[in-house]
């Protein structure tokens, strides 16, 4: 993956759209990203800017990100400084990996201010910086750098904006015909190119020497860069599990390659499900290092129970030896530590040698065992009933770190509170008192029209499966897989519905990155909650499986 200089000139090309547009929202969901709401030529739109060390970007987006409910300080200067302005002009420098918004806005007073909002997308070295255009100082930065950290530049509030140092290297609309033929040899390296020319990541190197064989070079190399600016087949393509992106079709690569209408559309698909794990993981650490613990902890106490279940098992030993010794009593007396008799249990009879307390009676010795045979038979009904209980409780703890693993930042908090109830936690005190609301499990739309509902947590999954659901809707849930619960809202679903949901059960299961999972369907009527089990947990009856492979591209087109 690539978010390169000449991807970042087709981006602000197709950014032109949202020029003249006002900004009407500032939101900041987390440390790494802004979202500015525009309207623009009688349309909306929301404005994406991700400093995120592997995923920074820039570009327009169609989802929705959950925003915490007090705004950061970041954000609170933004609108202060830019809501409610218009965006005069989006400018780059060609082929440099920076694109800035010029935002003509009023202040406090009424009076009209002029601001830069600048988007540094420069992998771990990303920023986001408000400079104020009249003095060209910093007025904050999403990120600080002191000179102790950045000698070349200060990026700190009142500093004079520096751009990123210039790498000296060639703009490639700018070459001559005679340079390019110079320059394009059969020796030429992708690491050459990257070195002499703007903007060039190594997977655009490789695309431009794959183009020129040939003779022509340069109307190859002129026609790739043409089809760069204007952004001729957003592509996305995914090669040994390696994903690709590029402005153009990249055509020395072989693989499933799919096409787009904008470059939006192509980095909406290409990082939102990866950026959306990462929110999840910057709220649910904690969370899922504490499941994993539990987990951990479960899993000795399983090895420990076996342990005991081993040795509570030999409680037919100790009944033997009673009742052999209650058999032969006239054959020792007291003062022997062992005594030998015939197993008449067994049709060989072979000899048996028992151990004896040489300051028993033996009538006393053969008690001894026959106490033994009762604490080792309590304690294995003991230990049974523990190790059901443990099985049972890392059975839950497996289904809860799936959820967190493939939930939304809003799952995240239903997941605490599901925990809090059942006693293992304690949710921190909160300043507002929560109102209590409905379970949302999320929606998405079959191909032929049929809604699907996806439990993401266990609060969703038993609202939806038992409230929300009638009782002759189609159920779905992977088989003997912990997953969600997803319900088809209709009896009678087409067999594309029951496939597309069958594929959104396998995605949103532990088996997102299998193939031919089985997915069990029946009626809802067919499912059933045991009394006193956990939450999220059923059973069910006359089902029917399906096997399908998890399709994130078919998930996406499905939600609503």
């Amino acid at each position: 993956m690539a978010f390169d200089g000449l991807f970042t000139f087709a981006m602000a090309n197709e950014l032109k759209k949202i020029e003249t547009g006002r900004i009407t929202k500032i939101h900041q969901p987390n440390a790494i990203e802004i979202v500015l709401h525009i309207r623009a030529n009688g349309e909306n739109f929301k404005l994406l800017s991700s400093i995120h060390p592997s995923y920074a970007r820039v570009h327009l987006t169609g989802h929705s990100i959950d925003n915490p409910s007090e705004p950061p300080m970041f954000c609170m200067l933004l609108r202060k400084h830019i809501e409610g302005g218009f965006i005069h002009t989006i400018e780059t420098d060609p082929f440099e990996r920076v694109i800035s918004l010029n935002i003509e806005s009023k202040n406090e007073i009424g009076d009209q201010i002029f601001r830069k909002l600048t988007i540094e997308i420069m992998g771990r070295h990303s920023n986001i910086i408000l400079i104020d255009k009249e003095n060209s100082k910093i007025i904050d930065s999403l990120k600080h750098l002191p000179p102790s950290i950045n000698s070349y530049r200060t990026v700190l509030p009142g500093q004079l904006y520096i751009t990123p140092p210039e790498q000296n290297k060639k703009n490639p609309l700018l070459v001559s015909d005679e340079e390019i033929n110079q320059f394009f040899t059969e020796e030429t390296s992708t690491k050459e190119i990257v070195e002499q020319f703007k903007g060039f990541s190594p997977t655009h190197a490789q695309e431009l020497l794959h183009r020129l064989q040939g003779d022509d070079k340069v109307t190859h190399f002129r026609g790739f860069l043409d089809e760069i600016v204007k952004s001729a087949r957003p592509t996305y393509i995914e090669v040994d599990r390696k994903i690709f992106f590029s402005p153009t079709k990249l055509t020395h690569l072989e693989g499933a390659e799919t096409a787009y209408e904008t470059l939006s559309i192509l980095l909406d698909r290409t990082f939102f499900a990866r950026a959306e794990r990462d929110r999840v993981k910057q709220q649910a650490g904690d969370l899922e290092r504490w499941l994993q613990n539990e987990l951990n902890k479960l899993k000795l106490k399983i090895k420990k129970l076996q342990k005991d279940l081993d040795h509570a098992s030999k409680l037919d030993k100790f009944q033997l030896y009673g009742e052999l010794l209650m058999a032969n009593l006239y054959l020792f007396e007291k003062g022997m530590k062992e005594v030998t008799v015939s197993n008449y249990y067994s049709e060989a009879g072979e000899q048996i040698t028992i151990p004896i307390s040489e300051r028993k009676t033996p009538v006393e010795n053969a008690q001894s065992y026959y106490s033994k045979y009762n604490k080792a038979k309590n304690a294995l009904i003991m230990v049974k009933e523990q190790l059901e209980k443990t099985e049972s409780e890392i059975q839950y703890f497996e289904m809860l770190m799936a959820q967190v693993n493939q939930a939304s930042p809003a799952d995240i908090e239903e997941i605490r509170e599901e925990l809090a109830e059942q006693g293992y936690l304690r949710l921190r005190a909160s300043k507002k008192k929560k109102k209590p609301t409905k379970p949302s499990p999320e929606s998405f739309v079959s191909s032929t029209g049929i809604p699907i509902s996806v439990g993401k947590n266990n609060k969703q999954n038993d609202y939806l499966t038992f409230k929300l659901a009638k009782k002759s809707e189609i159920w779905l849930h992977t088989k003997d897989i912990p997953g969600s619960h997803v319900v088809i809202h209709s009896n009678e679903p087409d067999e594309s519905t029951l496939h597309e949901a069958a594929t959104l059960s396998a995605y949103f299961s532990k088996a997102r990155d299998s193939s031919s999972v089985p997915v069990d369907y029946t009626e809802i009527r067919q499912v059933k909650k045991p009394n006193g089990s956990k939450p999220g947990f059923v059973i069910y009856f006359e089902q029917k499986t399906l096997y399908v492979t998890p399709d994130e591209e078919l998930v996406m087109k499905l939600k609503k």
